[in-house]
């Protein structure tokens, strides 16, 4: 099973190139560096590099989340650096501002493809002390290497939905050995907990989610408190992280209704949208104007939409909203992070399909931070009852604060983990 794997990554390649390349047409982040995902490493060969934590983080929304259990490893270790690995362009991107003020304390790498010579390749180059896998990045070739290496593996800020279960299951022994390899588990919750262990994890322990340790910077929370005073005494509706599919439903939604006294701001979850996007809008006539045209010229008053396209600047958005909708739930894409926004304070939205996000969703739900719909019709409707009833907003968000801070703590949880092996 191993032989098939490894040979269909290396037949595959070709194709998987190519398709970078071109993905590489709008997001020229993944023509860069392309050697990184090959096993080559030249740019950091003459440097003398301290002993190195290394944690992978596949795109933006795992990058964010590690952002807490990094900044603890740079104050617990200091004679160490970390590596910070991406598979995406955009999550590399958020890297970098996340933890420019580190300097060179962090260095940051392309993930390597899962063939056992490249992920070899990788480890041999920068000997890491320990390999920190984000959430759900369990690649069968990079744990046996790390295993033949010596080298522990930690699966931190877990979490396993029964879908990816199922799915996983299928493809039995090559998985199921890769999971028993992982030395140890910091799960989310207790159900995903259980999951992972169904699925022949380990030593796994529940730590609690990582992401509710994110503090939102206070030059974004300034950032967004100057767009909200710009924007006038219109109330603002903020569709956050939406999927492809989602903004033709929020539109046309938004299109019936006669009396919009309130602005929206959309910011899809993918930057290579913003102008599939745009033309979106402007299909059906709504008066719009993107983020980046923001420091040459404040939105205008006749401005219906405002269209999000900047990157790493969510708490921004998130503070210049008096109401948030969590996109990816109105379409079976499994929902998108809502604890940024209950941080600030702001009542949210969700659709029916949060399964990548299934308890904290229900805990959210429960403690009276969010609400769900099962339409973008019926987001608006009770949108715009909200953004009517200040008093039912601010109940919201009181309950949101609460529930943000109630599930703290699971950075120095997971570093209690992290120590002995370490060592």
């Amino acid at each position: 099973m191993r032989l098939l794997y490894s040979a269909l990554w290396w037949v595959g390649l070709p194709f998987v190139l190519l398709r970078l390349w071109r993905r590489g047409r709008k997001e020229p982040g993944y023509r860069r560096h392309i050697g990184e995902r090959l096993g080559f490493y030249g740019q950091f060969r003459d440097r003398t590099v301290p002993p190195i934590l290394w944690v992978h983080a596949v795109s933006v929304g795992e990058t964010r989340a590690a952002q807490p259990l990094i900044e603890a490893l740079l104050h617990a270790y200091p004679r160490h650096t970390v590596l910070l690995t991406h598979m995406t362009a955009t999550g590399r991107v958020t890297g970098r501002q996340l933890f420019a003020h580190h300097g060179e304390r962090v260095v940051q790498s392309f993930f390597p493809y899962d063939t056992g010579w490249m992920c070899a390749r990788f480890l041999r180059h920068f000997k890491p002390r320990i390999s920190i896998l984000m959430e759900t990045e369990v690649w069968p070739n990079m744990v046996r290497q790390c295993r033949l290496h010596q080298v522990p593996v930690v699966l931190a800020n877990a979490r396993l939905s029964a879908r990816s279960l199922r799915r996983g299951q299928r493809f039995g022994a090559i998985l199921l050995e890769a999971a028993a390899n992982i030395d140890c588990v910091a799960a989310q919750s207790e159900a995903d907990a259980e999951r992972l262990r169904l699925f022949g994890a380990r030593s796994v322990h529940v730590t609690g989610s990582i992401k509710f340790d994110v503090e939102a910077p206070a030059e974004a929370v300034a950032l967004g408190e100057q767009w909200r005073a710009g924007f006038g005494a219109r109330p603002v509706l903020l569709c956050a992280s939406t999927r492809e599919g989602e903004e033709e439903l929020i539109l046309d939604a938004l299109a019936a209704i006669d009396h919009r006294a309130f602005l929206t701001i959309i910011v899809p979850r993918h930057p290579q949208r913003f102008d599939a996007v745009e033309s979106l809008i402007r299909a059906r006539g709504f008066a719009v104007q993107r983020r980046s045209a923001f420091a040459a010229t404040p939105p205008a008053g006749d401005v219906q939409i405002v269209l999000g396209d900047s990157m790493g600047e969510m708490f921004a958005y998130y503070a210049a909203c008096d109401l948030a909708f969590i996109g990816g739930s109105l379409l079976p894409l499994g929902g998108q992070n809502l604890i940024e926004a209950c941080a600030l304070g702001k009542p949210v939205l969700i659709g029916m399909h949060t399964f990548n996000f299934q308890t904290v969703s229900e805990d959210a739900t429960a403690s009276g931070a969010a609400m769900r719909v099962q339409s973008a019709g019926e987001m608006l409707a009770c949108a715009a009852a909200l953004l009517q009833n200040e008093d039912a907003r601010r109940a919201m968000g009181t309950s949101a604060i609460a529930f943000a801070r109630k599930y703290q703590g699971a950075t120095v949880r997971t570093m209690a983990l992290l120590a002995p092996l370490i060592r």
